[in-house]
């Protein structure tokens, strides 16, 4: 099993299982953690100078922001069964969740700024795509894409790739800040297996190969992408849900493929 540092296990069953920050993870932008709470319970903070994406992997919630009461948000009991339901926290904001079922809660985080209100991102706000072709097919449920207007610098998408298939592929990376030709983005993944016992893995290496990192990752673990190409592969009779956040010092998604793997694109 890999001791990569960046392969991040769980740190609890319950309450705060996973917290990443730019102090931990050695980068600058993104922020990542996940709750996993009993109904009743309530977790919630202020987001300071960050913006943030709450995503209800699994369960429901009462989300209110600022004292404003957003209702009960969520629907599926598994990332494996359907679209997301998410919501947007601008900086500066007070939030709750309050969960209404067992709730595991994802808030996403990056650098706020801007006029961007407080929302609820509903299930089919954006049409899940699926990508790839034969063993590379994965779905996509965009949640905070860059097109949306929707947040200072947050991108955040979920993918959930078929059993044996790879993901994140042909390898590409986003790590220089050079646009039109490709954005800078730090890069977390949450992991999720069906049925989860199952395992992944997940690759990161650049270039020169100063950076190359092989990590077997199991249900519930986070890796951290801080540069290089990133994919993933399934093994057989276990599907795998991801959920990425994103951002850098400009919130557009462009990425470079390894050009010695893009022969796979034609």
């Amino acid at each position: 099993m890999s001791n990569s540092r960046l392969r991040i296990r769980p740190k609890a069953k319950t309450g705060l299982v996973h917290e990443v920050t730019p102090a931990s993870a050695g980068w600058t932008y993104v922020g990542f953690a996940l709750h996993r709470l009993d109904a009743g319970t309530v977790t919630g903070g202020n987001s300071g100078t960050q913006e943030l994406c709450l995503v209800l992997v699994s369960g429901k919630a009462r989300i209110a922001v600022d004292g404003v009461d957003f209702g009960e948000v969520g629907e599926r009991m598994s990332p494996f069964e359907g679209a997301p339901w998410a919501v947007y926290i601008p900086a500066g904001s007070e939030w709750a969740a309050d969960a209404t079922t067992v709730l595991e809660l994802a808030v996403c985080a990056a650098p706020g700024g801007g006029n961007h209100p407080a929302k609820v991102i509903a299930p089919g706000t954006h049409p899940r795509i699926t990508r790839g072709r034969g063993a590379n097919v994965r779905h996509v449920y965009n949640i905070m894409p860059e097109d949306d207007g929707a947040a200072h610098s947050l991108l955040v998408v979920e993918v959930i790739t078929p059993q044996g298939n790879t993901s994140s592929y042909p390898p590409h990376k986003h790590d220089q800040d050079n646009l039109p030709h490709e954005s800078l983005l730090e890069e977390t993944y949450y992991h999720r297996l069906n049925p989860p016992q199952g395992f992944a893995f997940q690759r990161v290496y650049t270039d020169d190969r100063s950076l190359d990192e092989a990590m077997a990752v199991e249900d519930g673990d986070v890796t951290l992408v801080p540069k290089g190409y990133h994919p993933v592969a399934t093994t057989a009779g276990y599907d795998l849900y991801y959920l990425n956040v994103m951002a850098g010092p400009r919130r557009v998604w462009k990425f470079h493929n390894a050009p010695e793997h893009e022969w796979l694109l034609k």
